[in-house]
């Protein structure tokens, strides 16, 4: 199983566009749009996910469902569990200090 919310970090993790995607995939930009709006759980036919898992798959990433271990490895981004807090974007301190600076030397 995918989530919508995967379907969007994935294309971002590698930079993909839903038009893209949907090339890569062999499915409509439609199809794509309507799965990326799926409340969580993304729904469809058999095919349609096998093919939009295959083309994801393509470009590297990999799909690690609830409670599972990354079989291959690799950087990776995930959620906590439900029920773990979360800092909201605009309540998290600033870290430019953990950012390279380029000084020009």
């Amino acid at each position: 199983m995918i989530t919508a919310a995967q379907l969007r970090a994935a294309r971002a993790l590698v930079g993909l566009d839903q038009r893209r995607l949907a090339e890569l995939s062999g499915l409509s930009l439609p199809t794509i749009q309507r799965m990326e709006t799926s409340e969580d759980v993304i729904r469809g036919n058999v095919d349609s996910l096998t093919k939009l898992i295959a083309a994801l798959d393509s470009v590297g990433v990999e799909i690690i469902g609830e409670g599972a271990v990354s079989q291959v490895g690799g950087r990776g981004v995930r959620l906590k569990r439900a029920g773990s807090p979360r800092v909201a974007p605009e309540a998290a301190p600033a870290r430019n200090d953990a950012l390279p600076v380029d000084k020009g030397k």
